[in-house]
């Protein structure tokens, strides 16, 4: 990564107008980045240089610094060769925004569940042509300790959750591991409006693995399928 500063911004900034001043500055900046005019690595210009460039005091400045560092956008750096840096945001960051705007919007447990059904049969047949048997034996694992709990009366929709999670990550790509985590707490909550109480669905995963681990995606397909319907029954009946 440069750290100089990113070629010819000093023509990129522009004075910005009375309002939410701070909130303008982080805007002009993320379409900056987005463009690709503003690199990774590229470090932006001083507090003071910026403040000038964007008509404002420093401490605006530095309020609209804050947040896009807390955005995973830039990295602010101390020392002699430290500033201000344009990094690429990580995917924990991306999947804790995407998972803010799920749990906040009013998403009733239908919608969720059908949007399941189509993710996670999507990815039905990358799981079985790139699960490995030790992925595979995790599943299992995870199966028998729900059954325990669920025994135990100590079983809870985190578990099942957890399971389809382990599915998604044994696609081997980063952006469905993502995606599905980000589903988390609106899948919680559409497990918890079906009543499930595990019994039924720790009999399908097991299925599911085996049919998996026989390489039959249409086979996992219709578990899943089936899996998915039965939750999508119990909430459309709430």
């Amino acid at each position: 990564m440069s750290d100089g500063l990113a070629p010819s911004n000093a023509d990129l900034f522009r004075p910005v107008a009375v309002g939410r001043i701070s909130q303008a500055i982080v805007e002009q900046v993320r379409a900056l980045i987005r463009t690709g005019e503003l690199g990774i690595g590229a470090r932006l210009p001083s507090e003071r240089e910026l403040g000038e460039r964007f008509g404002v005091s420093r401490v605006t400045v530095r309020e609209a610094l804050r947040v896009l560092e807390a955005s995973g956008l830039i990295e602010i750096r101390v020392g002699s060769r430290g500033g201000a840096f344009v990094t690429a945001p990580t995917t924990r960051r991306v999947g804790e925004g995407i998972t803010d705007l799920l749990s906040l919007s009013a998403l009733s447990a239908a919608e969720v569940t059908e949007a399941r059904e189509v993710f996670e049969l999507g990815i039905v047949p990358l799981v079985c042509e790139r699960a490995t048997e030790g992925e595979l034996d995790e599943l299992v694992q995870l199966c028998d300790e729900a059954e325990r709990a669920r025994d135990a009366g100590t079983y809870t929709v985190t578990m099942s959750f957890d399971f389809h999670l382990q599915v998604a990550a044994a696609a081997h790509n980063p952006a469905l591991v993502m995606l599905m985590r980000s589903l988390r707490e609106p899948v919680l909550m559409s497990l918890r409006e079906a009543q499930h109480e595990g019994r039924q669905g720790v009999a399908e995963h097991r299925t599911f693995v085996e049919a998996v681990r026989t390489r039959d995606p249409d086979r996992a397909q219709r578990i899943m399928a089936d899996h998915l319907q039965r939750t999508a029954r119990r909430v459309a009946g709430h």
